[in-house]
């Protein structure tokens, strides 16, 4: 079991080595340049789109749920432990730096996950019930100009984005939820595993509806909890904050590892912090884009706008907060603590033993959206491979009782695989969206036109 262990770790390291995460990143510079940077120029009018009131209704267009529900959901799986546990491990393994390229990172992932859920919503299909379905695998048997190619690539993106709704996406977060708990609190990982079984069971059962009800709610009031706390961890630091922040500028492009107990030179920084912002906001996995599809929408492109501001908020946003908080904190290099135990050192630094419970409270809501966005990638993903909804009622009851499995066992062979799976989905997804970036470039130019005239209307 051990030896299995170890090669399991080792693909793992392979698949989310040097060559993906320049995939990645070099995918995102190349659609932001095809796209003449159009996704970074509309940042600022996506977000005043997004809060609109017109993004909350269902009035406008074809769908299931609103634009606003649907980037909701997306960042219900997207904004999880990686926004407090992944940061700090990035700081301490790639060096401070290590969130200048997650910044970098999240900069051109933001043309990356404008594509991918633009092209969601434009080769969208229904199903027997009526419900939109789309996301990569769709992209790619629908539009994908080699057929067969296309068939092939869009089963590998199913089939591992259902691999990794089980890890990933629901055994790793019940663990940490269940974890933080029982050191927090001492409650029993067994009841804990209970209530998280109940509670996903009562929520996904009703489908892409219910989730979005829960994630409109929950997702806002964490993302607020957590920013408020952090402010205030970084307000009552402040005179750290100066010397921190030059330190992560200073160390983000340092060529020679330094003295002092701050580890990390550009090399590591780029592979840490770029490796840790795709884990947070999955901009070239593609799971955004199958919630994104769901949305009601009168245009494509416009649902693109509205959901790469979810890369935005994810790391840009909260990371940054997490980013700052440590470092103002002057613990960077003079503990051993790392993950999720550097940030309640941190949290600890301002706000005493309430700043660990805070950060606790925000692992367990993070986790736990994550769960719930999951679960709806990992059902139209089975939806896709066995054609038929009706197995998806099978995968709900099964998903809701691999939480109670997550929050009682150790479980890291099933990790490492999910990992593995997850790192996997990337491959047929950046091919899709490298292979339809001239269609996608035709259609946002053409749109950015149709905006112009309306506001000279």
């Amino acid at each position: 079991m051990e030896k299995l262990q170890e090669i399991i770790s080792a693909m793992s390291d392979f698949v989310w080595g040097p060559v993906m995460l320049v995939f990645l990143v070099g995918t995102g510079i190349f659609l932001t340049i095809r796209l003449k940077f159009l996704p970074w120029r509309n940042l600022g009018s996506s977000l005043k789109m997004l809060f609109s009131k017109e993004s909350r209704q269902t009035d406008n267009g074809k769908g299931d749920i609103s634009p606003f529900s649907a980037l909701m959901t997306a960042l219900a799986a997207t904004v999880g432990t990686g926004n407090i546990v992944g940061v700090a491990t990035a700081m301490v393994m790639g060096g401070p730096g290590a969130l200048v390229w997650m910044w970098i990172s999240a900069a051109f992932g933001i043309s990356t996950k404008y594509a991918e859920c633009a092209l969601a919503l434009k080769y969208r299909t229904v199903n027997e019930h009526g419900e939109m379905c789309g996301g990569p695998m769709y992209t790619l048997q629908n539009a994908f100009r080699h057929k067969k190619l296309g068939k092939i690539l869009a089963i590998f993106f199913a089939l591992f984005t259902l691999l990794a709704s089980f890890g990933i996406g629901n055994a790793t977060q019940a663990n940490s939820i269940s974890s933080s708990l029982a050191s927090t609190f001492s409650i029993s990982p067994v009841i804990i595993g209970i209530i998280l079984a109940v509670l996903t069971a009562v929520i996904v059962i009703g489908g892409i509806k219910s989730i979005s009800k829960v994630a409109t709610v929950l997702v806002p009031t964490m993302a607020l909890f957590y920013i408020a706390a952090g402010l205030i961890v970084i307000a009552v630091n402040y005179k750290n904050l100066p010397d921190g922040i030059a330190l992560i500028f200073r160390m983000a492009f340092n060529t020679k590892a330094v003295a002092g107990g701050i580890t990390g030179t550009i090399l590591s920084s780029m592979r840490y912090g770029i490796a840790r912002g795709v884990f947070s906001n999955e901009a070239g996995l593609g799971s955004a884009a199958i919630s994104a599809a769901s949305a009601t929408s009168d245009h494509h492109v416009k649902q693109g706008y509205i959901n790469m501001c979810g890369t935005f908020i994810d790391t840009i946003v909260v990371c940054t907060i997490t980013g700052l908080a440590i470092a103002s904190s002057g613990l960077l290099g003079k503990t051993d603590a790392e993950g999720a135990a550097l940030t309640i050192a941190a949290f600890e630094t301002a706000l005493g033993k309430t700043g660990a419970v805070l950060v606790t409270v925000g692992i367990i809501l993070f986790a736990f959206s994550t769960i719930l966005g999951w679960e709806y990638n990992g059902e139209k993903a089975l939806e896709f491979l066995l054609r038929k909804p009706i197995y998806c009622y099978i995968y709900r009851a099964v998903f809701s009782f691999l939480t109670f499995i997550g929050a009682t066992a150790s479980l890291d062979i099933v990790w490492s695989f999910s990992d593995i799976a997850n790192g996997l989905m990337t491959i047929p997804n950046l091919i899709c969206l490298i292979a339809l970036s001239g269609i996608l470039a035709k259609d946002t130019k053409e749109y950015q036109k149709t905006r112009k005239a309306e506001k000279h209307e």
